[in-house]
This record gives structure tokens, C-alpha cells and sequence, in this order.
């Protein structure tokens, strides 16, 4: 696929997706499938040439949709809601585009600064003292974690920070550099 055809295929995939969100209440919320169901319905070899782009298109609609679970369907009610939206999809698509894995300040400076700037906009938006901000100092804030086994560990740290805040209340009126 070139750029050209990037750009017609492009268009064609946010006109399909618009349609989807559109109709999406128009589709059974929780597919009528059994395990396996897809299996047989897939070669059991990788193509040796490429779909054309309408082909797949048909194939998620008759073979792929038939066993998805519409999470943005007004009437799904279980699990949590979904956080798309456009701005989002759009958003996805430029970090594809840019490729940038951030999972460190030297493997894309932006990518971490930026997640360290909206951290302290979810901290304010949620009235955190500014012990929890980075702020200009660079003290304190945080960054959404990407693993499972991070998340534990994060949610460790704040359990204890939380049990010390609770054993002492004077905590939250000192600065970061004093609890190191």
C-alpha cells in the first residue's frame, strides 16, 4: 500500500466506522456464537496473496462482526462503558502513525513529557494536594502504567502512602523532597 492508496483506504475505513457507531444500536449487543465458531470459518493457511481491501471489508461484516460484543451499543449494560469517541479514534491514528513506544523519557522525550503534563490535568481536575503533581519541579505526579504487574506495584505505593497520610496527618503539608 502506498501513500495514495493510504489516503483513498484511509478515508474509506472512517466512512466505515462512522457507519458502525451510527447503526451500532441496530446490532445485536452480545453475539449469538459458540467457541470455535470462527475457526472454520478462516483458512486454515495465511494467504499467499493480499485481499483486496473491499474483500476484507466483507469479511469483518459476514465473519468477524457476527462474534463481536458492541461495547458502544446504548443498550450494553455490562462491564464498564468504553472510552472512545471520534477525537480518540482520531487520536489513535496519529499515534500510529508516529509510532512512539514511551515507555521511557530517552525512548521518546515528548511522548513522556506530554503523559506527564495530562497527569497533572487528571491530578487538578481531581483536587490531588500538589504533593502528587509534577509540576514544574519535576516532583511528585505520575504516569499511567502500561502493565499489570506495574499496576500492582503502583497500587501498592499509593495503599502505603495512603496508610501513612492516615498515621499522620501533617504528611500532606510538607514538601515531596521531605519524604525521600
Amino acid at each position: 500500500m502506498n501513500a495514495r492508496e493510504f489516503r483513498r483506504r484511509g478515508k474509506e475505513m472512517v466512512d466505515y466506522v462512522a457507519d458502525y457507531l451510527e447503526g451500532v444500536e441496530g446490532r445485536q449487543v452480545y453475539p449469538d456464537v459458540e467457541p470455535g465458531y470462527l475457526r472454520p470459518l478462516l483458512p486454515t493457511t495465511a494467504p499467499q496473496e493480499p485481499e483486496t481491501f473491499e474483500d476484507i471489508i466483507k469479511d469483518v461484516e459476514k465473519i468477524i462482526m457476527p462474534g463481536v460484543t458492541h461495547w458502544h451499543s446504548p443498550y450494553f449494560f455490562a462491564y464498564f462503558p468504553t472510552a472512545s469517541s471520534y477525537p480518540a479514534m482520531l487520536a489513535d491514528m496519529l499515534c500510529g502513525a508516529i509510532g512512539c513506544i514511551g515507555f521511557s523519557w530517552a525512548a521518546s522525550p515528548a511522548c513522556t513529557e506530554l503523559e506527564t503534563v495530562m497527569m497533572d490535568w487528571l491530578g487538578k481536575m481531581l483536587q490531588l494536594p500538589g504533593v502528587f503533581l509534577a509540576g514544574e519541579a519535576g516532583e511528585g505526579g505520575g504516569v499511567i502504567q502500561k502493565f499489570a504487574a506495574f499496576l500492582g506495584h503502583g497500587a501498592s505505593s499509593v495503599f502505603k502512602v495512603a496508610v501513612f497520610h492516615l498515621s499522620d496527618p501533617s504528611f500532606m503539608a510538607t514538601s515531596p523532597s521531605d519524604h525521600r
